[in-house]
């Protein structure tokens, strides 16, 4: 029998991983309290006589059941020590096998706290059978025998059956008789009773490894994502930890996916080998790679680079062993801080950056070292001040707490003037706020267009010769950049990766737009949470009720309803606004990738004697053709974005406030249900949130103005 969650709450798999703060548990606790009351509270509403009210309070319950994760991407090459790490972390030693995770480097594996049953689970998503096809296409007419990644793929499914046979026999479904949720483009579930069953199950669908045994199919090249759902993990109540795969995937529903999962990301770790991490090229690649999907394009606030594998030294005493890793950790630190300096200095102001020095090993031996000088519990204690950053508890009871104050002042009615003036004030009061708003979002707008203004001419006076410079590389012979060009008309522009980063003709053509726009986009959109978008100006609009309550005191509890309504409203618009700018910031890329497609198009049907100069002129003539327009429509597309978004949210604030003020102030039902014990237990659990909220917020500015003083030790 399935455990209760809130009982599977406050277990862990072993003392090492508990939480170290007692509260978590409580405020679990003390939620599923509040949901109890509420869905009591609900059927009571259920019952009265149908209305509008009645409609619109059920709803607002039902909007408080939600939950929301802290993603935390996880990149580094194959062989870092991703695997291991990631073993460590949650508690399992045997969840996946060391090196297997991602191997293919193209599977996306998602690990998270399984709130519902004690088993251990796994969800595996297919890509589209469509896409497949497409991609077999695309291998056997690149006929590129250098191809590994390709080769890989092709051999894991297939066999031998690979090289004689055509796409239509390759995609006959005797193929994909073990996995029927392939072709009916369904998940594919597994349940188990424990880690090692579940790794068993799951190593043919993300891995390239051989542990299966030669000549045993896998499946991992038609795997877009892979999410294991892990029992009694507190840890990762809040957090998914991500694997990320370096570069994404031609496939383009992987690719997209890849750009979400990056873009979602709030913490970001770099992982590579402690004995090569301040050199290691890919490492600082994949970082770069990912940079404006991280930043601008998304919603990261921290960069945590981990070197693994710190106890690899030769020393039989322990003393000097311990001595020795603890003295080379340090020197480390140093360096990569230094080099995340050098290579990105403007990233500070928009991330915070921490190195860590791990060793998985010595965590579950102790041979040499204490567990706290593996700092395997040090990066525990990173996940769980996400989990106590996240404030859902507090959301909840919060809401909870204003829907109740609603019913029992509607119960309790209130004098009919007073009720008019307060809605009243309460009206113009959001019309003012709401024309302050839209001011502070039209300056911001005509800010974007001076800046993407000077990036248009930029981007036309520069295009072209950004374009030699991609299409006649130095030190890479003419057979080599034949084959690498006609990979990347085939992928939209985008050339594969052998060593070294990826290009991207549409990246390198948008790098002057985007550039022009990066410092005011980076303001206007932080993603730090203290400091809201459009700079501050969401979080300065306020209807002051609290300042309201003295004036209109018989009505005081409608107001409480509408300042956590108000608050609410903000956090929606804040996640609104996060997402879109997501899609503002990437529609100067794709606008140029649209405008480039034809020429992608007629250079990848070019072939014969001359066809890599043919390619060139095709790439060439077509920039040199487009320049006046396509940096222009480029602009225009992201200011009429940025102009949606602000008649959205403008919108939404008029529209959701105006129904709540008029609803809250003009009814009054004396039938209502009678609600006070609730709302004074509700009440009381509200203000243990609060403080606790309040030892939180302390805590973590002390332990961060620690890690700021100890960065300054080791930088000295």
């Amino acid at each position: 029998m399935d455990m209760d969650p809130r009982e599977e709450s406050s277990q862990c798999q072993s003392p090492s991983v508990q939480c170290k703060r007692p509260s978590s548990a409580a405020e679990e606790s003390i939620m599923w309290e509040v949901n109890d009351i509420m869905k009591e509270v609900k059927t009571k509403i259920q019952n009265e006589e149908k209305s509008e009210l009645n409609d619109f309070l059920k709803n607002k319950i039902s909007d408080l059941e939600t939950r929301k994760r802290m993603l935390v991407g996880v990149f580094g090459r194959t062989g870092a020590g991703k695997s291991s790490l990631i073993n460590a972390i949650v508690g399992e030693k045997n969840l996946l096998p060391s090196g297997s995770v991602c191997a293919c480097t193209s599977v996306m594996f998602k690990v998270e706290a399984n709130n519902d049953s004690k088993k251990y689970e796994a969800e595996i998503e297919f890509i589209k059978k469509e896409d497949w096809e497409e991609e077999l296409w695309f291998y056997k007419n690149l006929q590129d025998d250098d191809d590994d990644d390709a080769r890989e793929k092709m051999t894991a499914l297939y066999r031998e059956d690979c090289k004689s046979k055509s796409v239509v026999e390759l995609m006959d479904k005797k193929y994909f008789k073990e996995i029927p949720e392939f072709l009916s483009s369904d998940k594919k579930k597994l349940k188990c009773e424990s880690a090692k069953e579940l790794r068993e199950k799951i190593v043919k669908y993300i891995s390239a490894s051989n542990e299966e045994g030669d000549g045993v199919r896998q499946y991992w090249p038609l795997v877009e994502c892979v999410t294991v759902r892990l029992p009694n993990k507190e840890l990762l109540q809040h957090v998914t930890l991500v694997d990320l795969p370096g570069n994404g995937d031609r496939n383009k529903s992987r690719d997209n996916m890849w750009k979400k999962m990056v873009g979602s990301c709030s913490t970001v770790w770099i992982v590579a080998e402690m004995n090569r991490a301040a050199a290691e090229k890919e490492a600082w690649e994949i970082l770069q790679t990912a940079n404006s999907l991280m930043g601008n394009g998304g919603e990261c606030q921290r960069i945590h680079f981990i070197c693994t594998k710190s106890d690899n030294v030769d020393d039989s005493d322990d003393q000097s062993v311990r001595d020795l890793v603890l003295k080379r950790n340090e020197v480390a630190k140093r360096k990569v801080n230094a080099e995340f300096q050098k290579e990105y200095p403007q990233s500070s102001e928009q991330f915070s950056f921490e190195v860590f020095t791990v060793s998985c090993k010595e965590f579950h031996n102790s041979v040499h070292l204490q567990p706290d000088d593996t700092e395997i519990p040090k990066l525990r204690d990173v996940l769980q001040s996400l989990n106590n950053s996240h404030s859902e508890a507090l959301n909840y009871v919060s809401g909870a707490h204003g829907i109740l104050s609603l019913i029992q002042g509607t119960r309790c009615g209130g004098v009919a003037d007073s009720k008019i003036r307060a809605c009243r004030d309460l009206q113009e009061k959001m019309q003012h706020e709401l024309e302050v708003l839209q001011k502070a979002i039209d300056e911001i707008y005509r800010t974007f267009e001076r800046c993407l203004t000077e990036g248009v001419e930029k981007s036309q006076d520069s295009c072209e010769r950004q374009m030699f410079s991609m299409l006649h590389p130095r030190g890479e012979n003419g057979s080599f950049f034949h084959k690498s060009l006609k990979f990347a008309v085939m992928n939209n522009g985008v050339f594969k990766a052998k060593k070294g980063k990826k290009k991207n003709i549409n990246m390198t053509l948008s790098s002057k737009l985007t550039g022009s726009i990066d410092e005011e986009f980076r303001m206007t959109f932080p993603n730090e949470d203290k400091s809201g978008p459009f700079k501050g100006a969401i979080d300065s609009f306020s209807l002051d009720t609290e300042g309201m309550i003295n004036n209109y005191k018989d009505v005081r509890l409608q107001l409480s309803f509408l300042k956590t309504e108000e608050d609410k409203l903000k956090t929606k618009l804040k996640k609104i606004i996060r997402e879109d700018k997501k899609t503002i910031y990437s529609s100067l890329t794709e606008t140029i990738e649209e405008n480039m497609q034809k020429c992608y198009t007629d250079a990848a049907k070019i072939t014969g004697l001359g066809s890599m100069e043919n390619m060139r002129c095709t790439i060439k003539k077509h920039v040199h053709d487009k320049k006046d327009t396509m940096f222009q429509m480029a602009k225009d597309n992201m200011l009429k974005q940025l102009k949606k978004l602000r008649g959205k949210i403008l919108k939404k604030l008029e529209r959701t406030l105006k129904e709540s003020i008029q609803l809250s102030l003009w009814t009054h039902d004396f039938s209502f249900p009678d609600v006070s014990v609730e709302l004074d237990m509700v009440e009381t659990f509200y203000s243990q949130l609060e403080a606790n909220q309040i030892q939180t917020e302390l805590s973590n500015r002390f332990s961060s103005l620690s890690m700021t003083n100890n960065d300054n030790i080791l930088q000295e």
